[in-house]
């Protein structure tokens, strides 16, 4: 009875430090980092971040005079062997989640438990686009070409690369006709999440965000009217 009542305190105990831990990483995604952004120059540069309610993605342009994502990625890999694409999107996160759980209904337990703990590989989902289109899942960033170049160095970083090629997974699991999956590095896990990895991008290129993360809405938050002063009006 004594064990069992022992079992039970270190499982009490357990849950209530997870709690103070999401409480507290809740309360600092609302404080911002890179805040001022005028002593930025020429920030005439778009990129955008894209919500689908839990997991932000960073999107780019395809291709521009100052990056050129055709060096590393072709649009003939996806499902639909799309040729037009304007943008490209970047969502990195646990391989096994993206890979075995097209649906929220299809998340096995055991998928959940090696992606909350570290147990699992990391994946880059990339996505195309011919347009992006505004509004509060999806909003426009502007920088300037140092900081747009800072961006794109810390993406391709986060690629797994060998023989200066990116390491496309042989998968059947897309989400659509426009998108694959890329072997990436690090790993996913309770303390570090797609969110946190797509705010540390924006931190990379000395674009504001929070400081810290696990939530999309942490992101969002500082990007959202009226925080944020670099959207088009």
């Amino acid at each position: 009875m004594k064990t069992l009542r022992k079992i039970i305190g270190y499982i009490l105990i357990l849950i209530g430090l997870l709690v103070i831990y999401l409480i507290i990483a809740t309360a600092i995604a609302y404080i911002p980092v890179n805040k001022d952004q005028s002593q930025y120059e020429d920030q005439n540069l778009s990129i955008y971040i894209l919500t689908n309610g839990v997991h932000t993605d960073i999107v780019v342009p395809y291709f521009n005079e100052i990056y050129d994502w055709r060096t590393y990625l072709d649009t003939t890999h996806t499902p639909g062997k799309l040729t037009s694409a304007k943008w490209v999107s970047f969502g990195w996160g646990d391989k096994g989640f993206y890979l075995q759980t097209p649906e929220w209904k299809d998340l096995k337990a055991s998928v959940a438990f090696n992606a909350a703990f570290g147990l699992s590989e990391s994946a880059m989902h990339v996505t195309y686009y011919n347009r992006m289109v505004q509004n509060e899942d999806c909003i426009e960033i502007k920088l300037n070409k140092q900081q747009y170049l800072q961006l794109c160095s810390f993406i391709l970083n986060q690629f797994d690369i060998d023989n200066n090629e990116l390491q496309l997974i042989d998968t059947d699991q897309n989400y659509g006709a426009n998108d694959v999956f890329y072997n990436a590095k690090g790993t996913y896990n309770f303390f570090y999440t797609c969110n946190t990895w797509a705010n540390n991008a924006l931190k990379a290129a000395g674009l504001k965000a929070c400081l810290f993360t696990l939530w999309d809405k942490g992101i969002f938050y500082h990007y959202k009217k009226p925080h944020h002063n670099n959207l088009n009006p």
